[in-house]
């Protein structure tokens, strides 16, 4: 009788369903980019901070911690989305922080010394906000496609903002007890980059 193979295939197949449904993300990405073979699980281009822990030989996948399998990387497109989300309310509260230090700095800077202590609280906590923001943005786990988009956007244009005001962070840093001018600088132009960062990726890609 040939209802009994019918029946063997339909709960094999309802018996797939969630395997399928859990690959749905990485078929549609494979259906968009044309190609029936199979695709590899890790972008062409990661970041080297990426790549020293998320790439093929890095270290958290030579200690077994994270295994380089579809089901592994799924948990780390997860994962990605939840720390750039983490990074992106961070980036708010030290944006914040940058503006309220800006005040604070300039009333030292006018002979206000009742600030002084304020100031370097201030200035603690927004080192502290400021670095591990960009942490979560940096070793996070690479997307599963390294970006192939030409030209200018949002995306690019936050990156090349993230090394003026990572570079004048640093600058802003080792100043701080060393050139009053100097320091002064390199806090506006980390202030006016990051700010400029916050607001472009918010563009259309």
């Amino acid at each position: 009788m040939l209802h009994r193979p019918v029946l063997f295939v339909f709960v094999l197949c309802l018996s797939l369903q969630n395997l399928s449904a859990q690959e749905d993300l990485f078929s549609q990405i494979a259906e968009e980019q044309g190609s029936e073979q199979a695709f590899d699980l890790l972008p062409e281009r990661m970041l080297f901070t990426q790549r020293l822990l998320w790439g093929e030989k890095g270290a958290l996948r030579i200690t077994g911690i994270a295994k380089l399998t579809e089901e592994q990387r799924m948990k780390e497109l997860r994962l990605r989305k939840t720390l750039l989300n983490v990074h992106q309310v961070i980036g708010y509260a030290t944006l914040a922080g940058m503006v309220a230090q800006g005040i604070l700095g300039g009333q030292l800077y006018n002979g206000d010394y009742s600030v002084y202590n304020t100031h370097e609280t201030v200035g603690q906590i927004v080192t502290a906000t400021y670095f591990t923001g960009a942490a979560l943005s940096l070793f996070t786990p690479p997307p599963l496609i390294s970006s192939k988009e030409m030209g200018l956007s949002g995306a690019r244009a936050h990156k090349w903002l993230a090394t003026i005001h990572l570079s004048a962070m640093l600058a802003t840093q080792y100043y701080s007890e060393r050139d009053k001018a100097l320091h002064r600088a390199s806090a506006y132009t980390a202030f006016g980059a990051f700010a400029a960062a916050t607001i472009v990726i918010r563009l259309k890609q």
